[in-house]
């Protein structure tokens, strides 16, 4: 029988959230192509007589192991080459300054700077800032062999060989992942539709999170490559198609839930056979065989289905014949233009800015006074800990401190053990994989697996073997400690702050979406549009919360008393698409009044969210026709507006 730990020795939920390693898949691909980018270089240097070239090759390769996280071809060449243009600038400017003393310090904490501030663009320009600010720290850290220009080109070269071999089956294979996407997203609303009516506590509004995520990525996918394609292209017209029609689906949902019956397996069936025609190409009857509907919301879910299967059996869709339903991007040029003047005038843009070069800028000042013995792993230690786009700062400096420890355990084994040379080469070949196939266990995973990859390359340049363990801990060490002081407890930013005005704010879009959803002149499209901007916006915060979650107290504390209040938004924007949909398929209308009561409701509450940070009583007097088919979105208000008062003892 286990034994249990004593009740003062059980550890915090915080931190076993820290400590649980995440479900993922291993991208057997991404595995092959770390294996080989990152050994290949080697094996070319220490032919060629320059295994510090080879190790510099390498290391460029190794931040493009870590970019390599696309599905669709299009999305590898952004993720990989427009960060490696950033590496390769950040390394010139530190090589630039390297030994210069103050100068160095002024050069890199600028850096930082603008680092931090493109971090908050998206998700390539926080990897561009993050190797802009890394290289130049290696640069100022590290003499570089030969001429000026052959560092960046090397590690520029290394991380392209990722694309390069990334990008090897995009002629036999263009178009496939943006069809696998979609497929995929048919599969996550075939187990929306069995978890419909389920007993199971959270089943259903785990699966609906999977859709919203699946969904926003296959738009993400399709919208991005349809903005690069000159022309109609007709095999990106059937993907949006197919997305759009598998909206109506996802929106009869939530009626056939609340409707607290299991659908018949054969809905759900329907939709996976549907996925399958959607990932082969095919096009032609698909045979569904669906049960007869005896309510308007089995009619509303039939209709979906018919709907959907029409889109994915046609032969030929007319582009003009449908629309974006979240609007088709802008061109790059001005996508740009609006990123940078939002990085300029933003006052987060700034705070995330000067946060992280007040810590760059205190590393640089304490190693340039105290010898510490390779010194730059202070800094790099730092920005990879500071990034809150990334996760927790807290959970990511204890993580890093874990993760460390652990990776200098295999790296003390393979400098103690293995000679220099060509037995680097199948090192490399064993340690390289582990990077992809454990980072998305989580960032510690990733620390451990990183750490002797970085070790081995670092002994191939300056050739210290096993004393640069001890000095590799003590840096990381005094990193995370730079990183929690002056990046996360001098910087208290309110926690209403960063979570609470963003609830407030889909509270308030969900008002205006109560609106929408009965009024006689809305646009359909647009009602869509934003139901989907409003699905998009909580699946944020619902990541917001789970990484404040992992927070000590209070932050933690925090989150865990507001988590149930994002979990009632949700489920009133899902009592409003049931409505909606149990209208559209014969239900009596609400009247404006009735509308207008839930709506009034809902801006209350979102006024009193942004005026605290606590949760706080309020009334909870919403009334109206029993029969009405806006019940169940009262009765979802009333709860939501419940949840804000303080449980009495």
């Amino acid at each position: 029988m286990p034994r249990e730990f004593p009740i003062g020795l059980t550890p915090p939920d915080w931190l076993v959230r820290n400590l649980r390693p995440q479900q993922a898949p291993v991208n057997r691909p991404a595995v092959a192509r770390a294996a080989l980018a990152m050994t290949l270089p080697l094996v070319i240097g220490l032919a060629a007589g320059q295994p510090t070239y080879g190790a510099l090759a390498s290391m460029g390769a190794l931040s493009g192991v870590i970019g390599d996280t696309a599905d669709a071809y299009r999305m590898r060449i952004l993720n990989i080459a427009v960060p490696q243009l950033f590496g390769a600038v950040g390394i010139t400017l530190g090589s630039a300054v390297y030994g210069h003393g103050w100068s160095a310090v002024a050069v890199v904490t600028g850096v930082a700077l603008v680092s931090g501030m493109i971090s908050t663009i998206g998700a390539v320009a926080s990897v561009s800032g993050l190797l802009l600010l890394l290289n130049s720290v290696v640069g100022a850290g590290l003499p570089m062999p030969g001429e000026w220009w052959l560092a960046p080109v090397l590690m520029t070269g290394g991380g392209l060989l990722v694309l390069l071999l990334a990008l090897l089956a995009w002629p036999l294979r263009s178009g496939v992942p943006e069809r696998s996407a979609v497929a995929a997203t048919y599969r996550t609303v075939a187990d929306l539709l069995a978890a419909c009516g389920s007993d199971v506590p959270g089943a259903y509004e785990d699966a609906r999170h999977t859709v919203t995520q699946s969904l926003n990525q296959s738009y993400d996918l399709v919208l991005a490559r349809r903005t690069r394609h000159h022309g109609s292209s007709p095999e990106l017209t059937r993907l949006i198609a197919q997305l759009n029609a598998i909206t109506p689906v996802v929106e009869a949902a939530p009626a056939a839930h609340l409707n607290g019956r299991p659908l018949p397996t054969e809905i759900p069936e329907a939709v996976r056979h549907l996925a399958r025609a959607v990932e082969a190409g095919f096009t032609g009857p698909t045979g569904l065989h669906l049960p007869d509907p005896g309510s308007e919301t089995a009619r509303a879910v039939d209709h979906a289905l018919r709907h959907a299967a029409e889109v994915v059996a046609a032969p030929d869709i007319d582009p003009r014949g449908f629309d974006d339903r979240l609007g088709r991007p802008a061109a790059p040029r001005v996508r740009a233009a609006r990123a940078t003047r939002d990085v300029t005038l933003s006052a987060g843009s700034w705070r995330y800015g000067l946060r992280l070069a007040l810590c760059i800028g205190l590393a640089q000042v304490l190693v340039s006074t105290v010898p510490v013995p390779r010194s730059y792993w202070v800094a790099l230690t730092i920005t990879f800990v500071l990034k809150p786009d990334f996760g927790s700062v807290f959970s990511r400096a204890l993580l890093r401190a874990l993760g460390t420890v652990a990776g200098l355990v295999v790296a003390a084994a393979v400098l103690s053990q293995v000679p220099r040379g060509w037995w680097d080469v199948p090192t490399m070949l064993l340690l390289a994989p582990l990077i992809p196939a454990l980072t998305p266990r989580g960032y510690g995973y990733q620390t451990a697996a990183i750490t002797p990859v970085i070790l081995l390359l670092s002994d191939i340049l300056n050739h210290q073997g096993t004393a640069l363990l001890l000095p590799r801990l003590v840096d990381s060490l005094i990193g995370c400690a730079i990183a929690l002081v002056a990046g996360y407890l001098l910087w208290p930013e309110s926690w209403h702050t960063r979570v609470g005005d963003r609830l407030a704010g889909t509270v308030a879009d969900t008002a205006r979406y109560v609106d929408a959803a009965f009024g006689p002149d809305v646009d359909p499209a647009a009602r869509a549009r934003m139901r989907r901007r409003l699905y998009r916006d909580l699946s944020v915060i619902r990541t917001e919360f789970q990484r404040a979650l992992t927070e000590p107290p209070p932050t933690g504390r925090r989150a865990a008393a507001w988590w149930p209040l994002v979990v009632a938004v949700e489920r009133i924007v899902d009592a409003t698409t049931a409505a909606r949909v149990r209208v559209k398929h014969g239900a009596e209308p609400p009247s404006e009044p009735e509308v207008g009561q839930v709506a009034l409701q809902l801006r209350e509450l979102a006024e009193g969210l942004r005026d605290t940070e606590v949760l706080y009583p309020v009334r909870t007097d919403l009334t109206g026709p029993p029969g009405s088919v806006l019940e169940p979105l009262r009765q979802e208000v009333a709860a939501a507006r419940a949840i804000t008062s303080p449980q009495q003892s």
